[in-house]
Order: structure tokens, then sequence, then C-alpha cells
């Protein structure tokens, strides 16, 4: 088969030159390779860099990791504080709980009772209270057989100590009875209304 291109010419790069596996690499700039880029990049990137070109090539490496990257707090943003609020509703009290609270707290109001009976009792004969109306209540009730009503003797400190102990005690058998029955009775209602409704927030 006989070739009428006839000659072809030469060309003196690739015949003078080396082939492309020994050729050596090309001696361009000495950075890091940044790969084409899908969108452009916005001139200076985010820090407003000038029109130098390490400070376009900075702004743009800023502008391609900047969506990647931590974001940056809005420092002059207000912020209020929220409010959780939880609407509950009491469907049921338990009588055995409801009993034992009410117990303690009607023998600490018994206490209580007692120990302020006595301190006014010492803050009125310091006063001498009892002595004054006494007296009085002496020359109204009296004869010329008897001396009349004696107050002092008849309010004296361990007589009004036990009288308010009898109090207390029965203070804290009626208060337990009630509670207790309250609770029953309430349990009654729930059953029919669906019990008190409670609102609770919680401050953040």
């Amino acid at each position: 088969m006989t070739d009428t291109r006839g000659p072809q010419p030469q060309y003196e790069g690739y015949a003078t030159g080396p082939l492309p596996g020994e050729r050596e690499p090309a001696q361009g700039q000495a950075g890091p390779y940044h790969p084409p880029q899908a969108y452009q990049s916005p001139v200076g990137g985010t820090q407003g860099g000038g029109g130098t070109q390490g400070g376009g090539t900075h702004g743009g490496a800023q502008g391609v990791g900047g969506p990647q990257g931590a974001r940056l707090p809005r420092t002059g943003a207000r912020t209020t504080p929220r409010t959780r609020k939880a609407r509950l509703r009491v469907a049921k009290a338990d009588p055995w709980s409801v009993m034992k609270v009410s117990f303690l707290l009607s023998i600490a109001l018994g206490i209580c009772t007692v120990v302020a009976s006595a301190v006014l009792w010492m803050v009125m004969d310091a006063m001498g209270v009892f002595e004054t109306v006494g007296g009085t209540i002496s020359e109204a009730t009296g004869s010329n057989e008897s001396n009349g009503f004696d107050l002092q003797s008849f309010l004296s400190l361990p007589r009004v100590l036990i009288f308010t102990s009898v109090i207390a005690v029965i203070d804290v058998v009626l208060a337990t009875a009630l509670a207790t029955l309250g609770a029953f009775i309430y349990n009654l209602s729930a059953g029919f209304v669906g019990g008190v409704e409670l609102t609770l927030a919680e401050d953040e």
C-alpha cells in the first residue's frame, strides 16, 4: 500500500524535546493546590480583602470554607428569656399520705399553741394584769363571810398549761381526721369533674 500524502513536516518540539514521561516538572508557583470552584467566591472573601493577589487568594479560601466553619455569635442581638409552662391536673390524693402530713402539721401547731400560751401568761403576769383584775373580781364577788373569787389561783401557770395541752391534743385528732376525710371527698369529686388543674412555669 503506497502513502500518497507525501512527506510530512517534522515538529521541532517532538523531534528535539524529551518524551512526556521524561519531562521535568515545571518550576511554577510553590503553593497549595486550589481545585476549580463551582461557584465564584465573592471578591475579597468574607474578611473584605484588598485587590492584591495574596488578599484575593486568602479571601477566596475563606469564602469557600465559611459556610462549613463555626458561626460566630451575634453580639448585638438581645436574647429574651423563655418561660416553659406545663399544665398538670391533680387527679387523686393519697389519703394515707394526707393523714401523715396533717398529723405532723397538727402536732407542730399544738406545740406552738402550748408555748405561745405559756409566754403570754408570763408576760401578763409580769405586767400585773392578773393581780389587778383578780382584786377587782374579789371585791365585786366578796362578802363579809368570804373574800370572793380568786382569779390568780384559778389562772395559775400549771392549770393554764394543762388546759392548753388538752386543747392541742383535741386539735391534733380533729385536724388529722378532717384532712383524711377531705382527701376521700376530693377523690370522689375528682372522678366526676377531673380534679384541680395547675399551670406550672419554669424560668430559664
